[in-house]
């Protein structure tokens, strides 16, 4: 499939740039099947059944976005430039890979200064971004990142207002629990507890996993043919717990669905080579794109996605390209909001 089959026009009014008071209140577009409805999330109960299983990202959203200055030395002194640094992923080792902007002055050798205490040396510059290695580590490191670190918001909220205190609590999941991700499981954000109170009373169950969404999940497709896109790799487990879970509710006849495309994502991983759910810890790149063969998961809990992107090509995987078509028509006529803060969906096939 080509890249424009994947394209549509969004009015920039219906970019979210705030969520809605209370989480629950969002709307909620229903397809299940053919059939479109018009809902909101306290109303999600409703459409599913008791025995059904949800599955959460417990991932928590770290303030990735540092702000500091290069310290250069020359034969003239000391010369500084300000350098916004955004962390993609740690190796382990108190190093992070990282995107820097502006990125293509810095050298090998140089240091960042941020505050707090915190520093960080340039070890090498590669395509994939700017490893630096950190000063502190550890809890040091955790402490120093929620002192002076700024919420990763996406780049389409980003470009129209600046990340502040108000993001640290929207932009955190209430399931939050496992420091890593640089990227929120948007579709979560709906979740409070009398959602889930009631979600209870409804006889559904819950389950945890974990995929640390990495800033690849914001990068654009390059290519023409979809097939040559090479998918960003995140880090996920499926715990034996889990995993006992989902085959219980599946030998029950309950239907798993994901809340998200990452939690969809780390159960097709776990799946993908027996067709069961087993426990799984690693790093995925799996692409599911139209023709993808479902193995894990009954449906999907979503919030409305960019043009061109591969999470909407996950969506037109699950329930097909035309329905999506269908679905985003509606949602644009019927002014849903979209992106990371905006509405969601219920897409059962």
């Amino acid at each position: 499939m080509k890249l424009s089959d994947f394209d549509f026009d969004l009015p920039e009014e219906l970019i979210a740039l705030r969520p809605v008071k209370p989480r629950s209140a969002s709307r909620l577009l229903v397809s299940d099947g053919g059939k479109i409805t018009h809902s909101t999330f306290t109303d999600l109960p409703d459409f599913l059944r008791a025995g059904d299983r949800l599955v959460i990202n417990d991932t928590k959203v770290i303030p990735a976005r540092l702000f500091g200055r290069r310290r250069r030395m020359s034969d003239n002194g000391e010369t500084f430039a300000n350098v916004e640094v955004t962390l993609l992923a740690p190796d382990g080792q108190g190093r992070w890979l990282t995107l820097c902007k502006p990125g293509r002055k810095l050298a090998a050798g140089e240091t960042i200064l941020f505050e707090g205490g915190l520093s960080a040396g340039i070890v090498e510059k590669g395509p994939d971004g700017v490893l630096l290695a950190f000063n502190l580590t550890g809890d040091a490191f955790d402490a120093a990142l929620e002192e002076i670190g700024k919420m990763p918001l996406p780049p389409y909220i980003a470009a129209l207002r600046p990340a502040d205190d108000q993001d640290r609590t929207d932009y955190q999941t209430m399931f939050a629990e496992r420091r890593g991700a640089v990227a929120a499981p948007t579709a979560s954000l709906h979740f409070d507890d009398a959602l889930m109170a009631a979600l209870a009373a409804r006889g559904v169950e819950f389950t945890k996993v974990t995929l640390h969404v990495g800033a690849g999940t914001f990068l654009p497709v390059k290519v023409d043919d979809v097939a040559d896109h090479k998918m960003h790799s995140e880090w996920g487990q499926v715990s034996p717990k889990a995993a006992a879970e989902i085959a219980s509710t599946r030998a029950s006849g309950g239907r798993i669905i994901p809340v998200g495309t990452t939690s969809l994502r780390i159960l097709e991983t776990a799946a993908r080579d027996t067709g069961e759910i087993t426990p799984w810890a690693g790093d995925t790149d799996i692409f599911i794109k139209p023709g993808f063969k479902f193995r894990a998961c009954d449906g999907l809990i979503t919030n409305f996605h960019l043009p061109k992107s591969t999470l909407l090509m996950l969506v037109s995987a699950l329930i097909g390209v035309e329905q999506t078509r269908r679905i985003y028509d509606a949602a644009i006529e019927r002014k849903y909001r979209f992106f990371s803060y905006g509405d969601g969906s219920l897409l059962l096939p």
